[in-house]
């Protein structure tokens, strides 16, 4: 999937005759303030210290992208194409430079993280989405909190996450299962997947969407440029 994505933004490079020039891309970790401000939860992951935001700036504009795997890049354009995308340090300059180029060529929108109320009222924005669906059976793949608690205040929830110190525990009256031994099972039980867009950083997105591609959603700014690129389903109202 990555090799398919990687022609898709070069052959967009190449189509506004971006290649060639001495275009810099820089990606920096954002402190958890920079990224979203101060959110009513306390619980959110870049809150934590597990991941942080990487974010590229190209031409004035900015693209994100979330990682556990941070740190500072600088290259064009060309350098970011040929770069060996083998661990989430690398995928995400990738996704974030990606998500810059794209956004500054008015391809998409929402490439910059909500901050202070966003988040809670991206909450209130999904309970209005998932509306439509009644009482679903939803599988939140990637803990949030605030998704999390609109999803088990209405629908049947289970909750899938990699991160050691959330599994086995208790959000909202849902026991968070480990990703790694129980996602197609869950995947498979659930009506919609509601599926945290970091899974394009993080290398896990492909066996989801092998297994869920006709019912799931991608949250968040990570997925912003690959959304539009393989026509994915995108909830993140808030971003800017």
């Amino acid at each position: 999937m990555y090799s398919v994505i990687r022609d898709k933004f070069e052959r967009i490079i190449k189509e506004n005759d971006l290649l060639n020039e001495t275009v810099m891309i820089r990606a920096k970790p954002l402190t958890p303030e920079e990224a979203i401000g101060n959110p009513e939860s306390e619980d959110f992951p870049i809150l934590k210290g597990h991941e942080r935001l990487m974010q590229a700036e190209f031409r004035g504009s900015f693209g994100q992208a979330f990682t556990d795997m941070h740190g500072n890049f600088m290259g064009t354009l060309r350098d970011v194409l040929d770069m060996e995308l083998t661990n989430n340090f690398r995928r995400a300059i990738f996704i974030a430079s990606l998500n810059a180029v794209m956004r500054n060529l008015g391809m998409i929108e929402g490439s910059v993280h909500c901050k202070d109320s966003g988040p809670k009222e991206c909450g209130e924005d999904l309970v209005e989405f998932l509306g439509k669906y009644e009482r679903s059976r939803i599988a939140l793949v990637g803990f949030q909190p605030v998704h999390t608690r609109c999803c088990s205040e209405l629908h049947e929830l289970k909750i899938l996450d990699m991160d050691c110190e959330n599994i086995g525990k208790e959000k909202f009256g849902v026991v968070v299962l480990d990703g790694s031994r129980y996602a197609e099972d869950v995947l498979e039980w659930c009506d919609i997947a509601l599926v945290t867009g970091t899974t394009v950083v993080n290398g896990t997105i492909e066996p989801i969407l092998d297994i869920a591609r006709g019912k799931s959603v991608f949250y968040g700014i990570s997925i912003a440029g690959v959304a539009h690129l393989l026509g994915l389903k995108r909830f993140c109202p808030r971003s800017t």
